[in-house]
């Protein structure tokens, strides 16, 4: 059993190596979860004796094959506790998250399979990241970040990268949602913000926004 601080250590360290494909730094992993860096070093070396994770001085922390499978088992949970939520208690996109990051250290394996099948087995959660499967499978999409698709660019929205509730609010606001059409017509060279159409309306949006937003590619 691993306490809650350590599952969100795990997850940190999963997104930040990219799958757990590579090194992670210490200041990096301080830095993600807002805190020091002697407080991370001392989880390192509780994660580390547990061979969730290999650290090696100067080097970085890398997953192991277990944290890697542990990470994936919480993120699993988070975004399907996400799609309940969404689906089945009609919460907003931009209300679930803190909701799921209590929900994610729920440990039975029975109720997650169970609710896995009451929402008929969903690839992706409401902000379209996917969900790993029960084997820690993930099915990644091609997508691309909409702010570095070359002009004309015609495709659909399929996922948004940021879980801030405020960004979440703003592309609901102007529609700009995972599975909505988006067409780029023009790019500012000044500031790099686009010029965009969903829906038949055309909007502005800024390079911070348009770099959370992922498109199909």
């Amino acid at each position: 059993m691993l306490s809650f601080t350590e599952e969100n250590y795990l997850k940190c360290i999963y997104h930040l190596a990219e799958g757990g494909a590579k090194a992670v730094l210490t200041n990096e992993i301080a830095d993600s979860m807002n805190t020091k860096a002697a407080s991370v070093t001392d989880m390192i070396k509780k994660l580390s004796g547990k061979s969730y994770i290999a650290y090696e001085k100067y080097y970085g922390v890398k997953m192991t094959k277990l944290g890697k499978a542990k990470a994936l088992s919480i993120i699993r949970k988070h975004r399907l506790w996400e799609t309940f939520l969404v689906q089945k208690l009609k919460f907003s996109w931009d209300e679930v998250h803190e909701i799921a990051e209590q929900l994610e250290h729920i440990q039975s394996p029975l109720l997650i399979e169970k609710l896995d099948e009451f929402l008929n087995y969903p690839k992706a959660d409401p902000h379209g990241e996917p969900i790993p499967d029960r084997h820690g499978k993930v099915e990644l999409p091609a997508q691309g970040c909409l702010l570095e698709q070359p002009l004309g660019y015609v495709g659909n929205v399929v996922a948004v990268k940021d879980s801030d509730s405020n960004l979440l609010k703003y592309l609901n606001k102007i529609g700009t949602i995972p599975g909505k059409k988006v067409e780029l017509i023009g790019k500012e060279q000044y500031d790099e913000s686009l010029e965009i159409i969903v829906d038949k309306k055309k909007l502005t949006i800024s390079k911070s926004v348009a770099q959370n937003i992922l498109v199909a590619v």
